[in-house]
């Protein structure tokens, strides 16, 4: 029997009205197989998703592979005509992996049956298959997706008729003008696998206000709870969910000093340097700035209790000519790696917490309003791909 009743389905209305009347969404939807699959052809297939920035792949030839949140196995590739291409890494022979690693190529050539494709996912060679009727090579691409570059970052949507990303993003756009993202530097990732959380978990305590100087207590204190402010009321259609949090003093740094360590970014204007701002973009990216630095979470779930995070920075060019760089970032890593391991041992006993028979409907702060906008823009998504009795 199936949990994808119409009685769950109008649950939802619960929890999309305000923070003041709203209640938190039904636990079982954050534990159950059956959800999770549903989420994955629901709302990951039928939107733009994250998969990592564009300066990883630089140069033609360049290409890494990842798996993306319904499930499919895909190659994110620079051709020669010098754009970012992404499609499945399932040969079209007999359904094997291709590619399950990074590097750079002149083409992939599939090791089961030597099948080779060129840098667009184009058939190039099939051998032995002259004598087999009607084959033709045009026929068998590897199957595209559609890409589309946002701030740096590489967005792929599994149809090719998707509209747009950026117009859904507009209202946050504003906030992020002063970073000019495409040119920041990211010296590399990390990425935390199996962590024993549900993907909607990750992102109500990314967007969380109201846990900052009370979990993340004295590391915290200049970025407090209290200044967290909601700018724009969520619309159908937007694909970001954002808020900004102010501090006490200007320049402030996630790290022991709660200053900044890096070059402020020199275009940021004096009210921007006062404050962070914190994004959602569904289902996969969680974004956020500081005076001196971006940062970044991609989210790719695994089971309805775990997620892989791929966790990345940002800073202006300027900051690698300082002759401290590396000591300076290990200085602010070692900052973010308290909120990490806190916020770890916080979203690991929520969820050991939503497997409980006393797991109950909660309600909001005013300092949540991000969750009831992100309860929005999940349920529209819920009811478009519920099943139909």
């Amino acid at each position: 029997m199936t949990m994808l009743s119409p009685e769950l389905l109008a649950s939802f209305d619960a929890s999309t009205t305000d923070y003041a009347t709203a209640l938190t969404l039904p636990p079982e939807i954050y534990i159950s197989p059956e959800f999770l699959e549903f989420e994955r052809r629901a709302v990951f297939a039928t939107n733009w998703q994250c998969v990592g920035r564009a300066s990883r792949i630089p140069d033609v030839g360049d290409y890494f592979t990842t798996t993306i949140g319904n499930g499919e196995h895909i190659i994110v590739a620079r051709a020669k005509d010098g754009e970012v291409h992404a499609y499945s890494s399932v040969c079209q022979h007999r359904g094997m992996q291709i590619v399950d690693d990074a590097g750079s190529c002149t083409k992939f050539t599939c090791p089961y049956h030597m099948w080779s494709y060129d840098l667009t996912g184009r058939l190039l060679g099939a051998p032995a298959m002259e004598r087999t009727e009607g084959f033709e090579k045009k026929d068998y691409p590897l199957p595209p997706l559609k890409v589309e570059l946002w701030q740096g970052f590489v967005f792929v949507h599994c149809d090719l008729d998707a509209a747009p990303l950026a117009p859904t993003l507009a209202t946050y756009e504003p906030y992020l003008e002063h970073y000019d993202l495409e040119h920041t530097v990211c010296p590399g990732t990390f990425t935390l696998t199996d962590m024993p959380w549900n993907w909607k978990v990750m992102f109500e305590n990314f967007n969380d206000g109201y846990h900052a100087n009370k979990l993340h207590h004295t590391i915290q204190d200049f970025c407090p709870s209290e200044l967290a402010a909601f700018p724009v009321d969520w619309q159908p259609g937007s694909n970001v969910i954002f808020r900004t949090n102010g501090y006490v003093h200007i320049d402030g740094g996630f790290n022991a000093t709660t200053k900044a360590l890096m070059p402020v970014f020199p275009q940021l204007t004096e009210e921007e340097r006062w404050r962070s701002t914190f994004a959602l973009m569904p289902p996969t990216l969680c974004f956020g700035t500081a005076p001196d630095q971006a940062f970044f979470f991609i989210i790719r779930p695994k089971t309805p209790d775990t997620i892989d995070v791929e966790i990345g920075y940002l800073f202006h060019p300027s900051a690698l000519e300082h002759p401290m760089f590396d000591h300076l970032l290990q200085m602010s890593d070692a900052g973010v790696q308290v909120f990490v391991q806190q916020d770890q041992d916080a979203t690991t006993k929520v969820q050991r917490g939503l497997h409980s028979r006393y797991a109950v409907r909660g309600r909001y702060s005013w300092q949540e309003e991000s969750h009831v906008q992100f309860n929005k823009w999940l349920v529209q998504h819920y009811r478009n791909g519920w099943p139909q009795p």
